[in-house]
């Protein structure tokens, strides 16, 4: 079934002067402009195409990917604002609208805001809101302590900022928390550092405990030395313990114990040849 306002994947069915037309099930034939098929496009081909709502609210598709989704919360830039509402500019041809009634805040242009993008029920047309707390899940979200978690960064408030977790799930991350400049709408990989009593969360952008293995004793010394060589050292737990002693000036068992530290975190791999360091995400 097709889904307006999202990603599908759909069969060329008949090819014109003007595009494609492709196979859009219960909604008929949605077209395909010509500016936007791939080069020798054949009837039978499977195509992967954003399908939205033209001017006249009639579905058509594209192969431009737009900034976010239908279901989607996302920090967009305002291009323009009159008296129908705010537009914003989510890299399609038409504008995605939020209405007077769905801005929590009279939007400005120029200016970005977190929304949440859905289809009315009613005209079926995309529409975007900045009250994005009505949007949230309300089922039980099973997290726990110390779980990796993609957030986007969504107000500034007195104590931190609100994250959005797993695009469902509002959530706190504290200032005490914060080692590197950010702002609104910025994604990173974090990690779950509370689940509080009333199942609300808090959030970290590094895994709880790795600072203290970081910065303090013989796990540090290790995780920098992965760093100056490139993320490799060759030794492990079946290092011989005068190469150890050299190396590190501890025993074997205390540097077994290190390395069994900073693999139960999740900071290093210990394979065969060696130790490598693994990567703590992407920003």
């Amino acid at each position: 079934m097709v889904k307006i306002g999202r990603v599908n994947h759909l069969k060329v069915v008949n090819l014109l002067d003007f595009g494609a037309f492709l196979d859009g099930g219960m909604l008929d034939d949605i077209l395909l402009p010509k500016r936007f098929m791939p080069e020798e496009c054949q009837v039978g081909d499977e195509l992967e195409v954003f399908v939205y709502l033209d001017s006249d609210e009639v579905p058509i598709a594209t192969t431009l990917r737009p900034k976010a989704q239908v279901g989607d919360f996302a920090c967009l830039k305002v291009s323009d604002a009159n008296r129908i509402g705010a537009f914003l500019d989510w890299n399609m041809p038409k504008e995605l609208l939020v209405p007077f009634s769905e801005q929590k805040e009279r939007m400005t242009a120029g200016e970005f805001y977190v929304v949440y993008i859905y289809q009315e029920q009613q005209s079926y047309r995309i529409v975007a809101s900045s009250k994005i707390s009505k949007f949230f899940s309300t089922e039980p979200h099973g997290y726990s302590n110390s779980q990796a978690v993609p957030i986007m960064i969504c107000d500034r408030t007195d104590i931190g900022y609100t994250v959005i977790v797993d695009n469902k799930y509002l959530a706190v991350l504290f200032d005490q928390d914060i080692d590197r400049p950010i702002r609104m709408g910025m994604k990173f990989d974090g990690f779950i550092k509370r689940v509080r009593p009333d199942q609300k969360l808090d959030v970290c952008l590094k895994k709880p405990g790795f600072d203290k293995q970081e910065m303090t004793g013989l796990g540090a010394v290790i995780l920098e030395r992965l760093r100056v060589e490139k993320g490799f050292l060759p030794f492990n737990d079946r290092t011989d313990p005068d190469t150890v002693k050299r190396e590190f000036s501890v025993s074997k068992r205390v540097f077994k114990m290190a390395i069994g530290g900073l693999y139960k975190e999740h900071l290093i791999s210990i394979d065969e040849d060696g130790i490598r360091l693994i990567s703590q995400g992407r920003h």
